[in-house]
């Protein structure tokens, strides 16, 4: 079976339901549990995965809410969602992917084979089941991850003055602009960084735009002429969904994200920020 990459549709998943591991990514900025919803009602068959301990290392000022696991952890963690080597996987939430894209970037840059359902949960049509998908664990094989895909804070203050380079903050435009003191360690964003929301990567229906229409949106925000475009938010998660975004519209090889993003780099207040609209 040929994986569609990187978005599948619900027609097609209908249709190769059995083929493939389908994910829940459902988590909630807002305090509202993930698992419960997963356990009310989730796509036939799916597995939930759980965004703070099996797609993240442990919380901190210094590394931010959401950094990346070790490549040890995170093949654990795929081992217990029953993901070997080449199992292919099919990423879904109820937030138009914003949630989803985490996974689909961490297995992306493994080159494992991964899409995202487009639309997510709003588009299903099918029956939903509760309770809990219990799933054999497979062997994985712990995979380094490329340090040309992501990058540190170190790097982005070196690279985001440099001619080529295009850093982009998915966050919404009030939080790039003032930040939001629920949320956020500080106002503001990376000196340099170009006001990108993830929500403008979605049309009204939920579904990502079409590629000429990304094509577009990047394109005006400097994304053609870029050499290396790197995408952040407040923890390194919606950023994902303007990689994604970026996939789409044909721009993803000169990608990478700083997954420490603003919680890691606003706490580190030796590091410079600008408040104020893009």
């Amino acid at each position: 079976m040929v994986l569609p990459q990187p978005l599948v549709d619900a027609r097609w998943l209908v249709a190769h339901h059995d083929e493939v591991r389908l994910v829940d990514c459902r988590w909630y900025l807002d305090g509202r549990s993930g698992r419960a919803a997963y356990e009310a009602d989730h796509l036939p068959g799916a597995v939930w995965v759980d965004l703070d301990l099996d797609l993240s290392a442990p919380a901190t000022s210094a590394d931010g809410r959401h950094p990346f696991p070790t490549a040890d952890l995170f093949a654990a963690s795929l081992s217990r969602l029953g993901i070997g080597q080449e199992t292919p996987v099919v990423v879904y939430d109820d937030a138009c992917g914003s949630m989803a894209a985490r996974l689909w970037w961490m297995l992306r840059i493994l080159d494992h084979p991964v899409a995202v359902l487009d639309g997510g949960m709003i588009t299903w049509e099918g029956t939903l089941e509760p309770g809990w998908q219990e799933v054999e664990q497979v062997p994985c094989a712990p995979r380094a991850w490329p340090p040309t895909r992501l990058i540190d804070a170190d790097g982005v203050d070196a690279l985001r003055g440099e001619s080529g380079s295009l850093l982009l903050d998915a966050r919404t435009r009030s939080r790039y602009a003032a930040g939001d003191p629920t949320i956020d360690p500080r106002p503001g964003h990376i000196p340099g960084a170009k006001s990108a929301p993830w929500t403008d990567n979605v049309s009204p229906d939920g579904t990502l735009l079409d590629p000429a229409s990304l094509r577009t949106r990047f394109g005006e925000l400097g994304a053609n002429e870029a050499s290396t475009i790197v995408c952040y938010c407040g923890s390194g998660v919606t950023a994902c969904h303007d990689l994604l975004a970026l996939e789409i519209a044909g721009l993803g090889e000169a990608t990478r994200l700083y997954a420490g993003s603003w919680s890691q780099w606003g706490a580190d207040h030796t590091r410079p920020a600008a408040t104020g609209p893009a």
